[in-house]
């Protein structure tokens, strides 16, 4: 980690200190090793305070602690374990390399800690993660003998400090949508009728390994033909077809950042009149809702803007029929557009932060990223759109970062063509 990751990650602990006040105690549990054999994904919450990517770890934060703020328990070397493993960073490389004020070895936890809890009051964690780590905190408690204290959620907090975006935290995100930017565009250039699912999601991680290392930001979804009306179709083992449409939902993982993109284009590099059709009712739904983001303007809006440009998409093509605000009161776009438009996006795919708050629609700030996914799935047709973006709030609108992935019929038309 270099000095500038290093005062990121302290710049958020300092938040959090001051926050909790010295009555508090910040107790954060790193997310469980599932199986040796899959590659560790570490819990957002202790990576956003930490940066630290290690299994068997709990940082903890003291304000007020003189020189001793952020105590983090993890692993002492073993080389038995690292011949199968690798390095482990040990006491000394958590303070050198990742800013922890004092580190000690995580066998030590149930001696320690006990001890750190002894003038707190508040005790702040996130223990919803495993009901383990509140049978944890709970022994704790009991062996120093705290006669009062009251457990409380970190949640709530943390996941508001996430909402915004630093600099630091946006230009690991536009590297992600760099990244998977070259993967959609690859998927575009390789489809041809025949081949596999499997085939387009073996395109996509070549280019998110050759150009970051990168692993998919979640399972990655190639469905084609009536498969894309399953919005997390997940086997991608269909043989592709000459006339079909094929969706493609995937995302490269950056420095533990997210980017999530959709794009919809037809297998043989030409749109037909009818697909053409309800390509651009999600087009339009999009670019329309897309014009809304600004600050200041509530949540609930967006979804609004594309339930209606969608309902009058869907009657000009005779789907629907009737009175537009009637259709749009009584919902029946539903079963054509049945998902919300979007959500946040940083360290999850679908990222922490509240859609509401005290029962109101919590309005957009500079800072925020978020994706804009209009779709409508028609079986009847064999075929389902869907179009995400990655969307910046700026201080006067907004930033489409993954701008650079074709979604025009006339852009994917002649890319497929190449």
């Amino acid at each position: 980690m270099d000095s500038t990751q290093k005062k990121e990650f302290k710049l958020r602990r300092d938040n959090l200190l001051k926050t909790i006040g010295n009555d508090g105690i910040a107790i954060v549990f790193s997310a469980k090793e599932c199986c040796e054999y899959h590659p560790y994904q570490q819990n957002s919450d202790f990576y956003y305070l930490t940066g630290f990517i290690e299994p068997e770890s709990v940082a903890v934060l003291i304000p007020g602690r003189c020189n001793s703020e952020f105590i983090l328990f993890n692993r002492e070397h073993d080389p038995k374990k690292e011949i199968w493993h690798g390095a482990i960073t040990g006491q000394k490389g958590a303070c050198k390399d990742f800013g922890a004020d004092q580190a000690v070895a995580i066998s030590e936890i149930d001696k320690v800690l006990p001890k750190l809890l002894a003038s707190r009051k508040n005790i702040y964690s996130n223990t919803n993660a495993s009901d383990k780590f509140d049978q944890k905190i709970a022994f704790w408690v009991k062996k120093i003998g705290i006669k009062s204290h009251e457990l409380i959620s970190i949640n709530n907090i943390l996941h508001e400090m996430r909402v915004k975006k630093s600099n630091f935290e946006l230009n690991a995100i536009r590297k992600a949508v760099e990244i998977t930017t070259a993967g959609h565009l690859r998927a575009m250039q390789k489809c041809i009728p025949k081949i596999y699912e499997f085939e387009l999601e073996a395109e996509i991680l070549h280019e998110f390994m050759r150009l970051g290392g990168c692993r998919p930001a979640f399972p990655t979804i190639i469905a084609s033909g009536i498969n894309a009306c399953t919005l997390h179709y997940s086997k991608n083992n269909k043989k592709i077809t000459k006339k079909e449409l094929i969706l493609i939902d995937a995302g490269a993982r950056y420095q533990n950042y997210c980017a999530d993109v959709s794009r919809t284009f037809p297998v043989n590099g030409k749109f037909t009149r009818k697909q053409q059709t309800c390509y651009e009712i999600v087009l339009n739904a999009q670019i329309e809702t897309i014009k809304k983001i600004r600050p200041g303007v509530r949540w609930d809006h967006l979804q609004s803007t594309a339930e209606k440009v969608i309902t009058k998409g869907l009657m000009d093509a005779k789907i629907l029929h009737g009175n537009i605000e009637s259709l749009v009161t009584k919902q029946k776009f539903k079963p054509f557009f049945m998902h919300k438009i979007g959500h946040w996006l940083g360290l999850e795919p679908h990222d922490a932060g509240k859609y509401c708050i005290k029962n109101k629609w919590r309005t957009l700030e500079p800072g925020m990223v978020l994706t804009v996914e209009p779709g409508i799935y028609l079986k009847t047709l064999g075929m389902g759109i869907r179009i995400e973006d990655n969307i910046l709030v700026t201080s006067h609108g907004c930033e489409v970062l993954t701008s650079e992935i074709p979604k025009s019929v006339t852009e994917i038309e002649k890319i497929m063509g190449k």
